[in-house]
């Protein structure tokens, strides 16, 4: 919006921007604004309070006394242990868990059921609001319809169908459940059953009874389990006694027809088989030996050797002699060789001799290296002979093993059979034995007595809750005041709100003037006590518009407002008139082609005004009216002067203007409201300032931002926002954040 920087609402000096001046999140709460909302909306507040406690008080006093009894259960973890058996239904555990179970337990509908079927409390009026006596209006109804052919009420429950009676009955199931409180004692095991009722020995009753119902569904679910288990362990018993008989006799008959005897805890097949494997490794071993040996002649062999070292040939005797002969013919040759040189015939003999020897000695090596062969292979013959009778025997025993599979399937299938039957037969003796002397795992503490005092109503909380929901109601109460409320009260409103300049207030006449004055017009009372409060907020809202522009002279004001009946012309006629007591030559000019406000004021009905000025059927000076009383001027409309022509739009306008800003120090514009009429834009276009005024916490907040903006499209310089019609004493109250807050401090200094 276009205005002057110089008058962009600031922080208060001494507050930076943390210290609560604005509102917001991240801001400090401001203590004294929020006791001034409350101070304001105190009547509302002690309205509300008011009558929530009046509300509280009658439904209290009004209310059917209750008395309470309570029963005391306790979850008992010892336990008689008549026969060393195992019950069908263990008993309840120490667990805290367990007894919130058993509390909910006492909560349930089918306990409540019970209670109301043995007690009968479907034919207790209290309960069954069928059978309660109608009330008057409830009478007058009721005989109506009769007039007009309906059954009467006992009449028509005669004739309850099944579906109804069931809904009856459930309706008083839960009446029932909402008179019943079941409370765990602390941490302990005892568990508090307390009913409510009109009546004190009938609380005392039914508690009783929930508790003994409580007890006997423990008894009864436990002879209802050990009889059930009992029936269906008898019925298992003779199947599986069948069974037995059955699994055994297929046992029997698989073995005979498979042949699968047994010596010694082993078959026949399995002890040829085990002789077999002890043959079969010592003909592997002797296997291994002669392959061994021969596998290290050869390699000897094929290293290079003679064969002398070969293990056999060192212990064969036919291989020594050869070798000790050698060793004789080795000898000769050597001293022959000596003796004769190689060519001597004896020489040759022995050197011939020596190779037969040698070749000998050859023959009989591989003489020892074919018989290694031999018995080599005869060895591996032996293993594979050995091999094969035990594959024959391992067949025959795979066969049996197949056959003795299913033979061991039918064993396992007869042993399970007869385990579980005895453990059946065993828990059925047990359970035969136990029955009849089950014990509950509760037992009453202390039964309910009858109440000789009211629990219900307790006035004293219903109050202290009555009064607590009061203040309660009253603070939501002024909080959604607050919301609804979109007026403007102070001027910190309307700089957060809409970041313009707050001008000034214009108080009411009646919250500032003496009584005896009161009945003047604001108008007239400025001329009447120029030095009274209300006179110095007027002129307080013109130095306010004098200086809203630093460096710009102020002379045409444009007053205007969103909505009418804002106090617009009233401000108007007494701003010009303060202006024209300080000495200022000012004219009022009244722009308001509609209501012409300005002529009702100063009681005036001229023949030609602004109109005839602007079709220039009259002269500026002709049309003028002084008012004697303050020395303004003021340039009126005459009777009958509204126009559908854009006379403020045109040259002539503009003409007017200037020659009264030639003539006057102050030019004030009486305009029509914003939203009403589009005349209003043009001349505060054409104006040095415009002063928009607001009616105190009247105008909304959102009529007041839609005027502005219109006023900023239309290029007006908004100087600020003035209040109007303010209660001064309300404002001294609780208007914090107004200059008007302070007002008792100062009103004493004003004369009257």
């Amino acid at each position: 919006m276009t205005q002057s920087a110089d008058f962009a609402p600031r922080p208060p000096e001494g507050h930076g921007p943390d210290d609560g001046w604005q509102t917001g999140l991240g801001q400090h709460i401001d203590l004294n604004r929020l006791i001034a909302v409350f101070r304001r909306r105190l009547k509302l507040f002690l309205a509300i309070v008011i009558l929530v406690l009046v509300v509280t008080i009658v439904v209290t006093l009004r209310a059917t006394p209750l008395y309470t009894a309570t029963a005391s259960i306790m979850i008992d973890t010892r336990t008689e242990q008549v026969v060393d058996t195992q019950a069908v239904l263990s008993g309840l555990s120490a667990d805290s868990g367990v007894v919130d179970t058993e509390v909910e337990i006492l909560k349930s509908r089918r306990l409540a059921e019970r209670v109301v079927e043995v007690l009968s409390l479907d034919e207790d009026p209290e309960f069954n609001r069928a059978l309660q006596k109608p009330g008057p209006i409830k009478s007058v109804v009721g005989g109506v319809a009769v007039l007009f052919g309906a059954a009467a009420p006992d009449a028509a429950r005669s004739r309850l169908s099944e579906v109804e009676a069931q809904k009856e009955k459930e309706r008083v199931v839960d009446v029932v459940l909402s008179r019943l409180s079941i409370r765990r004692a602390g941490l302990t095991y005892v568990m508090n059953v307390g009913f409510e009722s009109e009546d004190a020995a009938k609380a005392s009753r039914i508690a009783n009874t929930f508790a003994d119902r409580y007890l006997l569904e423990q008894l009864e679910a436990k002879f209802d389990a050990t009889r059930q288990a009992n029936t269906w362990l008898n019925t298992r018993l003779g199947e599986l006694r069948t069974e037995v008989q059955q699994a055994e006799a297929a046992v029997e008959q698989y073995r005979t027809a498979n042949n699968l005897l047994s010596s010694s805890g082993a078959t026949l097949t399995e002890q040829e088989i085990s002789a077999y494997n002890q043959q079969l490794a010592t003909v592997r071993a002797q296997q291994a030996e002669s392959e061994a040996r021969l596998r290290t002649a050869r390699s000897q062999l094929a290293a290079g050797s003679a064969g002398d070292d070969v293990g056999e040939a060192l212990g064969s005797a036919v291989v020594q002699q050869l070798r000790a002969r050698r060793a004789e013919v080795s000898g000769r040759v050597a001293d022959l060789s000596s003796r004769y040189g190689p060519r001597h015939p004896d020489m040759l003999r022995a050197q011939r001799e020596l190779a037969d020897i040698d070749a000998q000695i050859q023959a009989e090596i591989r003489r020892i290296i074919s018989n290694l062969e031999a018995e080599a292979q005869v060895a591996r013959e032996r293993t594979g002979s050995m091999a094969g009778s035990l594959g024959n025997a391992r067949g025959t025993l795979a066969a049996n093993n197949a056959a003795g599979v299913r033979l061991n399937e039918l064993s396992r299938n007869a042993e399970s059979v007869r385990t579980l039957y005895q453990s059946f037969l065993d828990r059925f003796k047990e359970t035969s034995s136990s029955e009849g002397i089950q014990q509950s795992d509760a037992r009453i503490v202390s039964r309910a007595a009858i109440p000789t005092e009211p629990s219900s109503p307790n006035i004293p909380l219903n109050l202290a809750l009555g009064l607590f929901l009061a203040l309660g109601a009253g603070l939501a109460g002024i909080v959604l005041a607050e919301m609804l409320d979109s007026g403007l009260t102070t001027g910190e409103d309307i700089e957060r709100k809409f970041n313009l300049p707050h001008l000034g207030s214009v108080p009411t006449l009646a919250s500032v003037a003496d009584p005896v004055d009161r009945d003047e017009t604001p108008v007239d009372y400025v001329l009447k006590r120029p030095l009274s409060s209300f006179s110095e907020a007027v002129r307080a809202l013109r130095a306010s518009i004098l200086y809203s522009r630093i460096g710009h002279e102020i002379k045409v004001i444009t007053m205007t407002s969103a909505l009418p009946a804002e106090g617009k012309t009233t401000t108007s006629v007494s701003l010009a008139r303060v202006a024209a007591q300080s000495g200022a030559r000012v004219v009022i000019v009244d722009c308001d082609l509609r209501r012409r406000n300005v002529n009702r004021l100063l009681g005036i009905e001229p023949e030609r005004g602004l109109l005839e000025v602007l079709t220039r059927t009259a002269k500026l000076d002709d049309v003028l009216h002084l008012d004697e009383a303050s020395g303004a001027y003021v340039l009126p409309l005459a009777k009958n002067s509204f126009t559908p022509k854009d006379v403020f739009g045109s040259s002539t306008m503009t003409e007017l203007l200037q020659q009264l800003r030639e003539t006057f120090d102050l030019v004030i514009l009486d305009t029509a409201p914003v939203l009403a009429v589009a005349d209003t834009r043009v001349l505060a276009a054409r104006s040095d300032a415009t002063v928009f005024l607001t009616r105190w916490r009247k105008t909304p907040e959102k009529a007041v931002s839609a005027a502005l903006k219109l006023l900023d499209q239309s290029g007006a310089h908004v100087a600020g926002i003035a209040m109007t019609q303010v209660d001064m004493n309300a404002q001294a109250r609780y208007g914090y954040g107004d200059a008007g807050y302070y007002y008792a401090d100062y009103k004493k200094y004003y004369a009257a």
